[in-house]
């Protein structure tokens, strides 16, 4: 993979710029994290060189002045919302945030349920279930008029009715499982507490996108609102910088809208706000450490392509609207890009016209494109790998894995546990691959190579199986598919 982005130079401006931070607002800093803490692949995929745990490891750096505190919505909680990049609820995800970030060292003080109703029962059995593991946890409620009256906000049955998070360390990191979860009414809130306690605080964004000294027509800013186009995001120039300091940068209409509304809560607050412009408050070096960036314009290309072909899978599965395809459609008119800008597309259609069946198309690192189809014991994704494996190792094309000993499992998923599909998902293949190994040396050294799929990309002329998709996110394989499904089933698991 060629790099376009300098990871070590990204490490060493942020953690400064942070630090600057601290001593410019002179005591406790409230730091909201935009996007994901860690597994941000996106960021990986549209700047290669930059790590999914890039911000974790930056952390870690200066992790004895941090402490983390996560957020999540009640209302989120309720309706079971779903982070679909790695497939769980956003209440499952508070727990795995908590075991990754103590496992590498950083300090997770407490969990904030913002939004929070006793009547909502799913909020307070997940609040019981957290104090179970000898977790903190505080509660903030819905505030009538939230952010525009602040005159209410700023008072004690505003913010002051939520309780106060007690914190020890001089950097407070507020992250949450994704957007809407209440990141920065919870700074907001720390902000009151802490004036009515005569504690110096104040507040910043750690952000990544957009980027605000890229232009706005940036292929990297324009894959940020592909990336964020069911939020209803939209990159601007900031007309309160471009007022303060003469300069245009580039911000998102979220933060530009609430501005106002901020800069009166901070002078409520605090007798005056400490920014002139929404881009003031973030702290966001990425711009600066763009290495390549022809590297990067077409990774966000293909970031662009990618983000439209899984939308229209969505709309097909009625998980977003038509118009969430639409908004996309003229995204990628903006880079003048097409499907058949990503080249597996059209490899694995053009395989499947040639075959008569459902097919894959795997790009290897080198560029060299595989093939594979849909067979009465392999599904297309399944045989894709396979293929892929053969090739890595430099084997000939040959069985790996003999049909009698797929045939059972096959018996097994149809016959015992009433599987409709016969066909192996990849997981399934792959461990009938491994135990092959055992007695084929060509299928342990297939095994192998299966390290080296990391980064590859797919594209499936059908949409494949969440079994298939769960296993393409564990083998940081970026996989794509037509709109279609296999048949006339409705229900695929």
């Amino acid at each position: 993979m060629k790099i376009g982005f300098d990871h070590d130079k990204y490490l060493q401006l942020q953690s400064q710029k942070i630090a600057e931070r601290v001593k410019e607002l002179g005591g406790k800093l409230y730091l909201e994290f935009g996007g994901k803490l860690f597994d941000d692949h996106h960021a990986s995929r549209v700047l290669p060189g930059f790590l999914p745990d890039s911000k974790v490891v930056m952390l870690s750096t200066i992790k004895e002045q941090v402490e983390i505190v996560i957020t999540i919505s009640a209302i989120d909680i309720a309706q079971n919302k779903l982070r679909s990049d790695v497939g769980i609820t956003y209440d499952e995800d508070v727990f795995r945030l908590y075991d990754e970030l103590t496992r590498r060292g950083l300090y997770v003080s407490s969990v904030v349920i913002s939004q929070f109703s006793h009547s909502n029962m799913s909020a307070v059995n997940f609040q019981r279930k957290l104090e179970s593991h000898g977790l903190k946890v505080y509660r903030h409620y819905h505030i009538d008029g939230y952010p525009s009256n602040v005159s209410h906000i700023v008072s004690e049955e505003g913010f002051g009715k939520n309780e106060y998070i007690q914190t020890s360390r001089n950097i407070v990191v507020v992250t949450a499982p994704g957007p809407g979860s209440g990141k920065m009414a919870t700074c907001l809130s720390q902000l009151y507490h802490d004036s009515k306690r005569g504690i110096v605080s104040g507040y910043a964004k750690y952000e990544t996108f957009p980027v605000w000294n890229l232009p706005i027509s940036h292929p990297v800013n324009i894959a940020y609102e592909a990336a964020t186009a069911d939020l209803d995001d939209v990159n601007m120039i900031d007309p309160w910088h471009l007022q303060a300091y003469g300069q245009s940068v580039v911000n998102y209409n979220r933060d530009v809208e609430v501005f106002p509304v901020l800069s009166a809560i901070f002078t409520k607050m605090l007798g005056s706000c400490p920014y002139k412009s929404p881009t003031d408050m973030g702290v966001n070096m990425v711009g600066y450490c763009i290495s390549d960036e022809d590297v990067c314009c077409q990774a966000s290309r293909q970031e662009v392509v990618r983000r439209y072909l899984a939308t229209r899978v969505m709309a097909r599965k009625g998980q977003c609207s038509n118009a969430i395809v639409d908004k996309l459609d003229l995204i990628m008119s903006k880079l003048n890009l097409t499907e058949n800008d990503r080249p597996v597309v059209v490899e694995a259609r053009r395989h499947a016209e040639k075959k008569g069946c459902h097919t894959a198309a795997l790009q290897l690192p080198n560029g060299q494109i595989v093939l594979g189809k849909t067979t009465s014991l392999l599904g297309c994704a399944s045989a894709v790998i396979l293929n892929a494996l053969k090739v890595l190792a430099g084997l000939p094309d040959v069985k790996l894995i003999a049909p009698s000993a797929l045939e059972p499992i096959q018996r097994l998923k149809t016959v015992t546990f009433g599987d409709y599909a016969p066909e192996l998902h990849v997981d399934e293949a792959l461990i009938a691959l491994s135990v092959s190994g055992s007695v084929n040396p060509m299928a342990e050294l297939a095994l192998e190579q299966i390290d080296k799929l990391r980064g590859c990309q797919v594209h499936m002329t059908v949409i494949p199986p969440h079994a298939d998709e769960k296993v393409f996110r564990k083998l940081g394989i970026e996989a794509t598919s037509d709109p279609v499904y296999s048949g006339k089933r409705v229900y695929f698991n």
